[in-house]
């Protein structure tokens, strides 16, 4: 039987039955704009919970999903001075966010670029944006 085609509504829904367990949140306080970590008080250790949930919720019979490390949520800015002076993205820095995370949008952070809010612009429609890439591609 061929596998159906998952909808945007449909992709929102199950990031938010896998965000109601990770984070042990309600339904109604997950909306597209609600920021993982400012919002529903996301840790570090709840994204790899939620990678785990997420890769076991939309992988399919005829395809596995998987999401390598740093794929979904940024790892290891710090670490690398090229992308980090004083606490902010360097142009590379942010080049390499944007590259690798196409499903953040990091239109409003050009000014500030303060790596400490980063995890703030991962919001639930980034995970459904993500999704919906990895689904499609």
């Amino acid at each position: 039987m061929p596998e159906t085609i998952m909808t945007r509504d449909d992709i929102f829904k199950k990031v938010q039955e896998v965000l109601e367990e990770a984070l042990g949140v309600d339904e109604d306080e997950i909306a597209l704009e609600t920021s993982l970590t400012r919002d529903l008080e996301a840790e570090s250790i709840d994204f790899l919970d939620i990678v785990f949930r997420l890769e076991k919720t939309f992988t399919s019979e005829s395809a596995p999903f998987k999401v390598e490390q740093g794929e979904l949520f940024p790892e290891n800015l710090t670490e690398n001075p090229e992308w980090v002076k004083d606490g902010k993205l360097t142009d590379e820095g942010m080049k390499m966010l944007e590259d690798r995370m196409p499903h953040v949008d990091f239109s409003g952070f050009q000014d500030d670029r303060e790596v400490t809010k980063v995890a703030e612009l991962i919001t639930v429609n980034s995970i459904v944006e993500f999704v919906e890439r990895k689904l499609t591609s």
